[in-house]
């Protein structure tokens, strides 16, 4: 293979390696919550805050950085979220209190924010050709899955054998090698066209998420009807409403709401906010349960949930092909009613729940989060004009990041105050609510690829075409412009479908 011909797969492996430090994080830093409460005296909010600053932070600016980078130069941006997101690591690892944990996780995410939507964009405008395009994206997803497997695992490592500071650490290599490779390989790209920043619609989008997440995780110490607590969910509602009124004003808007008139669209962005709600719900539970409840290391932690790490890895492609032979109602569905049944089950933990249990339980719920995935970003796009098609799919992204926001948040709630020995009991009611969210899933996974929903995306995308620029817009090729054809993300039409 030429020098040439080799660039490409170069920038992509750097690409990559932002997506692993970023997905490691995602898992690892659930493992050490436990050694945190005790090492910085954290109470439960504590922690569902230090997992929360970082979600919020990256769903709230997802979009906004997307269209930075556009408009500032890809490679720019994403070496800015490299740094910030390794000096916030940095930080993260010399802090002395929960405060300023949560303070520097903050930090980390407004790095982690320029991360993974700017690499899928420098990646889009590297591979052009499609069939190329399509192999790099499936390496793409299969580091994701790795990372995902490999943060519980070396995080229960390095907690065991280090500290919860070790957990940190792992990303500061990684990052620094990443910002020298950037700077001497990646090719600097901006779009023809950039999308205009919207401050007003920025700030609603923040009051929203941060007033709604405040609410659900201190309602169970404050009261939920203290003044406070009603003052919060009140600005969060005023927040939404003045969004749609904002938004739709605006002629670039931060949040294109009239995508929502789409059924296909909306139904992936609900699917997305309970798909991962449920996730990191049920990873914040969980970690908690095998090691307040059972007593097990970090290690051990890590090492029980390696099967469902490994399932998403096996299930992640298989999704991907079902997409594109079946559409993707069938992988939505399968995974909505396998997240059911799982965490159904796990409404009947007690602490001497047996591990063959346990992990029969986990491997199912792999399947479930394995599946799902692919076809919310392809269940997004439907029937999108193609220079839309990224603006969409990175507000699917958002929606993952605001479920897995709320899903802590809304799953602590429901445990707080339960002591250890009480937690399994305690958590019977979460496991239910959780498990109610993939019936969720699965009934608007049905709903949003029939043939009426699809006729929906279809005149959505007929009034936006007018207003799309063409080709010549973003010659580069970024991700803002990824094609679309319905035969390959709704699979072919059916009868009665």
């Amino acid at each position: 293979m030429s020098t040439s011909n080799r660039r490409p797969w170069l920038i992509l492996s750097i690409c990559c390696l932002s997506l692993l430090v970023v997905g490691i994080d995602v898992t690892i830093v659930n493992v050490a919550l436990p050694s945190i409460a005790r090492g910085l005296h954290g109470t439960l909010s504590d922690l569902q805050w230090t997992v929360d600053a970082y979600t919020l932070v990256i769903g709230s600016l997802l979009m906004a950085s997307g269209s930075a980078a556009d408009r500032f130069g890809r490679k720019r941006v994403f070496q800015v979220g490299l740094a910030l997101f390794t000096l916030g690591s940095l930080l993260c690892s010399l802090a002395t209190s929960v405060t300023a944990l949560i303070a520097f996780r903050g930090l980390q995410a407004l790095g982690g924010s320029m991360l993974n939507p700017v690499a899928l964009s420098i990646i889009s405008n590297t591979f052009t050709e499609r069939r190329e395009r399509a192999r790099a994206m499936g390496v793409w997803g299969a580091v994701f899955g790795i990372s995902l497997a490999l943060g519980p695992v070396v995080g229960g490592v390095l907690v065991t054998s280090f500290s919860w500071r070790a957990i940190f650490w792992i990303n500061i290599p990684i990052g620094v090698a990443a910002i020298v490779l950037t700077r001497l390989f990646v090719p600097e790209s901006k779009a023809g066209t950039a999308r205009r920043f919207d401050p007003w619609g920025q700030l609603l989008v923040v009051v929203m998420l941060v007033a709604l997440t405040y609410a659900v995780i201190e309602g169970p110490s404050d009261g939920w009807g203290s003044p406070l607590n009603v003052a919060m969910f009140a600005a969060a509602a005023a927040a939404a409403a003045s969004l749609v009124l904002v938004e739709l004003r605006r002629e670039q808007p931060l949040l294109e709401m009239r995508f929502f008139r789409s059924v296909p669209f909306s139904g992936a962005s609900l699917i997305a906010v309970a798909a991962f709600g449920v996730l990191s719900g049920f990873m914040f539970l969980n970690t908690l349960y095998l090691q307040e409840g059972r007593g097990y290391s970090a290690l051990h932690a890590g090492l029980l949930t390696l099967p469902m790490a490994a399932m998403i890895c096996v299930f992640a492609p298989v999704s991907g092909r079902l997409v594109a032979s079946r559409g993707p109602r069938l992988p939505l569905v399968a995974a909505g009613l396998a997240t059911a049944a799982s965490l159904a089950l796990l409404t009947r933990l007690s602490d001497a729940t047996s591990l063959p249990y346990l992990l029969g339980c986990y491997v199912v719920l792999g399947i479930a989060c394995g599946l799902v995935n692919a076809p919310i970003s392809n269940t997004a796009v439907s029937g999108m004009p193609n220079s839309q098609a990224g603006v969409a799919a990175s507000v699917a992204s958002a929606s993952r990041q605001t479920g897995s926001a709320l899903g802590v948040a809304v799953a602590g709630s429901i445990v707080a105050g339960a002591p250890a020995a009480g937690l399994a009991s305690a958590s019977h009611a979460a496991w239910a609510l959780l498990a109610a969210c993939g019936l969720v899933v699965a009934a608007l996974g049905y709903a949003s690829t029939t043939r009426r929903a699809l006729g929906t995306a279809q005149r959505v995308r007929e009034m936006l075409a007018d207003e799309a620029p063409g080709p010549a817009a973003d010659p580069a090729g970024s991700g803002r412009e990824e094609r679309v054809h319905d035969t390959a993300v709704n699979g072919p039409r059916r009868p009665g479908a």
